[in-house]
């Protein structure tokens, strides 16, 4: 089979050529380099116009070239083009090439979602089975993980794409866009100092770090270091919660794509977490990484193989296409990201070491148990910022878990806390993890449990399924690592989306749990909370303001 790509999201014109039969990708392509600042829709759009219907027209001149002589008919099988998520004006031209060029050629077509491109080409090269996604690109920032048909967002931006908003504090500084490689460069030379690191349970946040940066470069820090720390923050940000992903599901595979994932440090925190983690890791070669067409036609084989194509009068754009809008017909019933947890004494999760102690240093049996947890030290994260986190997070677990017992939820007691080695020792509830047992009953109990949290002006900022432990009679709420005391109707929010999120990524029927956590969170909690949840679920959409 031989499919032609057309990319033309935002920058990259695009085209390129796929041959199953000896898995070979050729892509040409003609990015839109602004003067200044950053990406203008309208003359990126003027830039497509132009590129898009020469690139594509190399590509098909060697696919006439390439040929085999036994080939009867037209030199390619399918046209598969980049559907969205982008610049609509963008989106539009390259719409209307390959509906012109598939109608010519009398080829079906294939509309392909850009992020989940992302995705399968390095699940392709990787050969993994049903990994973790981390996209890094411009306009977007998200994990991504398949389940029940779907590819699930276990977390994203809540406010703009971490490319979009290196690229504001380059243009504060009067850099041309792309800012990315620069920042890198310039970090070669800085040294570390402190800025906002904002990580809300399985999703983060860029603008409080960015305002943070334009304001030591206008208080005249060293512009080395405020790059450096740039890179040390953002990326440890999400290379944690790429291990929330990874802890979440169970599963022991990674991959990244988006075109910010080509800078080198970030790629170096990811591979040492996945390697203090056992888990495998898998980059794509760089061509594939930034925006390319040769993602758009692997997909869009793979979906034309499984007959998932589109009318040409049913092939509209859309600039806010999520990938978890998209259903992957191309998968069957291959296995889900989500994976059994372990159950033995000894626990590993995203942060800690969990140790079950049931025997004295007498030889007697403990009855029941306790348990110790330690922080481990991060080796991805720069030392001064490890420190910090690690310290900060100790004190609140252990303060916030006392704190919300006694507003009335369920939690493990606090026996001892050691804040320079990282540890709590607890008593042991629940016989397992939320994630083992979902019900809507007991998922109606969380949404019940965190209203009376807000109520007493704390966030657990954490609540996954991993979070909340079962027992005969109760339902426990756990690891108030990144908890903090507030009172804001947003904050309240996000923990309820925080778990929301955890629920689509391990559920088989996500929607009716759902609606149980909504239901025990109104009975007891704020009717204002629900609704601020809608603005809140409204956004980490496709942000086109490069």
């Amino acid at each position: 089979m031989r499919v032609l790509g057309i990319e033309g999201t935002a920058w990259a014109a695009s085209a390129a050529l796929y041959d199953t039969e000896t898995d070979t990708v050729h892509i040409e392509s003609d990015p839109y380099e602004p003067d200044s600042g950053g990406i203008h829709p309208r003359e990126a759009a003027e830039h497509m116009g132009t590129a898009i219907p020469q690139v594509v027209e190399h590509v098909l001149e060697l696919a006439a070239e390439t040929a085999p002589a036994s080939r009867d008919g037209p030199p390619i099988d399918c046209v598969a083009f980049s559907r969205g998520p982008g610049l609509g004006p963008c989106l539009r031209i390259v719409g209307t090439a390959a509906r012109a060029l598939a109608g010519t050629l009398s080829v079906p077509l294939v509309g392909v979602n850009h992020m989940v491109a992302h995705l399968e080409i390095g699940r392709h090269e990787s050969g993994f089975d049903s990994p973790v996604c981390l996209n890094a690109s411009g306009a977007n920032a998200h994990l991504l993980g398949y389940h029940n048909g779907r590819y699930r967002v276990l977390g994203e931006t809540m406010d703009t794409g971490v490319g979009n908003a290196i690229d504001k504090f380059t243009r504060h500084i009067g850099w041309s866009h792309p800012g990315g490689p620069k920042v890198e460069q310039a970090a070669r030379d800085g040294e570390f100092i402190e800025l906002p690191y904002v990580v809300k349970g399985m999703d983060f946040s860029f603008s409080g770090i960015m305002s943070a940066a334009k304001q030591a470069a206008d208080d005249g820090e060293a512009i080395e270091d405020i790059c450096f720390s740039l890179q040390e923050h953002i990326f440890a940000m999400l290379t944690e919660v790429t291990e929330r992903a990874l802890s979440l599901t169970g599963t022991d595979e990674l991959v990244l794509g988006g075109g910010v994932g080509q800078n080198a440090r970030l790629q170096e925190m990811l591979t040492t977490m996945c390697e203090a983690r056992g888990a495998s890791f898998h980059a794509p070669e760089p061509r594939f990484l930034r925006d390319n067409a040769g993602m758009i036609a692997v997909l869009g084989a793979k979906m034309y193989a499984a007959d998932d194509t589109v009318d040409i009068a049913d092939s509209a754009i859309d600039p806010n296409f999520r990938p978890d809008q998209v259903p992957v017909t191309w998968r069957g019933d291959e296995e889900s990201v989500a994976r059994s947890g372990a159950t033995a004494d000894s626990l590993r999760g995203a942060e800690a070491i969990v140790e079950i102690v049931r025997d004295a240093p007498t030889g007697e049996t403990i009855d029941p148990p306790f348990v110790r947890k330690r922080r481990l030290e991060k080796p991805y994260r720069h030392p001064t910022l490890d420190q910090t986190l690690r310290r900060e997070r100790t004190v609140s677990e252990a303060r916030l878990t006392s704190e919300a017992r006694r507003a009335g939820v369920p939690t493990p007691l606090v026996f001892d806390v050691d804040v320079a080695a990282a540890t709590i020792t607890f008593d042991h509830v629940g016989t397992d993890d939320l994630a083992a047992a979902l019900t809507a009953d007991r998922v109606r109990t969380v949404g019940a449990h965190l209203a009376r949290l807000h109520q007493a002006g704390i966030v657990h900022g954490d609540p996954t399924t991993r979070n909340v432990r079962i027992g005969a009679d109760r339902t426990y709420l756990i690891d108030f690592g990144l908890g903090f005391h507030t009172g804001h109707v947003e904050d309240h929010a996000m923990d309820l989306h925080v778990f929301k999120q955890s629920l689509g990524g391990t559920a088989s029927d996500p929607d009716a749990l759902y609606e149980a956590v909504e239901s025990g969170y109104r009975s007891v909690g704020d009717p204002a909370t629900i609704e601020r949840l809608r603005t809140v679920e409204g956004r980490g959409r496709y942000q086109a303001d490069a």
